[in-house]
């Protein structure tokens, strides 16, 4: 048996399941009675314990490039802090070697710290002193929701795209269901990972709000949002597309780019308050758009672009905007950096209609495709840009809506996920090539490297743990 703060989220997770009645009593203190409703509705209020979404996706993806022997570069290979955003951008076999300082995964420890809180939310809960049935059941919805989050993204950073013929032997990752201190940390399937993701899901959604104040509370349209998002990357497209309708049923709004001749902290909304979002979840290290770890668009994602998209007009920036000392070229990612606070990468209105798109192009319904595409850039696309694309056969069609994902979805996680899941597929099939300090490394269509290797600190104090190929 092992001990389940071995699973790297050590202080964290003790904080979290061993400590939840200090957090509350320090919160409130002379306000609150422990082991009452009110207590779990202060915990799944906290932001910074539920919004948390891995990093090193963005790095890997074909969304980024840095320039060989550039200033950036340079920075990252002379630096042990960050050390992981070189080796995550090289897909390399050790991301957080063990005798680097900086060799904890955050990314594995964060996404477990919420699993750990929203395991002792679902478990307590029922056990309160007061509250009816109703107020019981929501906050039970709540943690299942970001549990269900917490483990889709597990699963798409450390485990094997879903197959359905070989998910059921395809190792995911520990699957933590109670707030015990000793479990054997095995490796779960893949299929075992999202079973209990679409049981936390379906079960939540009869129990959640229609609305909540901000974007960080869970609602049915987030469940909805998630549940579209999940059966997508199982690629079950008719559920997917089902989903997605429920959550736009609930929730459309679109905000109109075209209508901003530039972007401030004043004329488009903080995260919390974001109309598009559906839930907010935020990678773990914030703002990127400092120096060293700036996301500079690769040419392949900046020839998607146009000066009509206010995209492109709005979330980027030149790089001598970046760097004022030192020459940066290139174009770089800076809505986090306008707004001052990291992007979000949970599930929105525009991912919702471009779900949609994908699986009327896979139903060989290309103008279909194309309508609920172009609703998207009508609040994108400057009138006097190419507003309106068209399709001609459902694989034109399907190539345009990736495009438009990669376009929308830039730095916010899924471009990696999408190429993971696609990279079977001969009409989006390529061999990726990087070089970094000189070190050349290639990504194969069937490269182990698509999934990404658990931390050896985490193996060690859990030898159950199977380290990926």
């Amino acid at each position: 048996m092992r001990i389940i703060y071995k699973l790297g989220f050590s202080i964290l997770s003790l904080i979290g399941l061993s400590s939840c009645e200090k957090y509350v009593d320090i919160k409130t203190q002379g306000q609150l009675t422990p082991g009452t409703i009110e207590n779990y509705r202060y915990l799944l209020n906290n932001t910074s314990v539920w919004e948390a979404a891995p990093t090193i996706s963005d790095m890997a993806s074909d969304d980024l490039e840095i320039l060989d022997g550039s200033a950036q570069q340079l920075s990252l290979a002379s630096s042990d802090y960050y050390g992981y955003y070189g080796r995550a951008y090289q897909w390399s076999d050790v991301i957080y070697p063990i005798e680097n300082m900086y060799y904890k995964d955050d990314n594995w420890s964060w996404l477990y710290n919420t699993i750990a809180y929203a395991n002792t939310v679902i478990a307590e809960v029922p056990n309160v002193s007061d509250g009816t049935q109703d107020e019981i059941d929501a906050l039970i919805a709540e943690a299942k929701v970001h549990r269900a989050s917490a483990y889709l993204m597990l699963v798409n950073t450390y485990a094997k795209p879903y197959i359905e013929s070989t998910a059921s032997t395809d190792l995911g990752v520990p699957l933590v269901l109670a707030p015990t201190t000793e479990q054997p940390l095995v490796r779960e399937p893949v299929q075992k990972i999202y079973e209990s993701i679409l049981s936390d899901l379906e079960t939540a959604i009869s129990s959640l709000p229609s609305t909540q104040s901000y974007t960080t509370l869970p609602t049915k349209a987030s469940a909805y949002g998630l549940l579209a998002r999940t059966c997508l990357y199982m690629n079950r497209y008719t559920e997917a597309a089902a989903a997605a309708d429920q959550a736009l049923a609930l929730k459309s709004d679109l905000i109109d780019l075209t209508t901003l001749t530039e972007l401030t902290s004043t004329n488009y909304p903080q995260r919390v308050f974001n109309s598009e979002i559906l839930l907010s979840k935020v990678p773990i290290n914030g703002v990127t758009a400092y120096t060293t770890t700036a996301l500079r668009l690769s040419d392949d994602l900046l020839s998607l672009f146009n000066t009509n998209d206010q995209r492109y007009n709005l979330f980027t920036v030149p790089g001598s905007i970046i760097s004022s000392w030192d020459v940066y070229e290139g174009r770089y990612y800076y809505l986090d950096y306008i707004m001052n606070e990291g992007r979000n990468v949970g599930p929105t209105v525009p991912e919702m209609l471009l779900i949609k798109a994908e699986v009327e192009a896979r139903n060989n319904q290309p103008a279909a495709a194309m309508a609920l595409v172009n609703q998207l850039r009508a609040k994108r696309i400057l009138p006097n840009g190419n507003v309106n694309l068209t399709a001609g056969t459902a694989d034109e069609a399907l190539i345009k809506v990736i495009q438009e994902r990669r376009r929308e979805f830039m730095f916010r996680m899924l471009r990696w996920w999408d190429m993971r899941r696609l990279k079977d597929d001969t009409r989006f099939q390529k061999t990726y090539t990087r070089t970094f300090g000189g070190k050349t490394t290639t990504l194969a269509p069937n490269s182990n490297r698509y999934v990404f290797p658990i931390a050896s600190y985490e193996i060690n104090l859990s030898p159950e743990i199977v380290q990926n190929p």
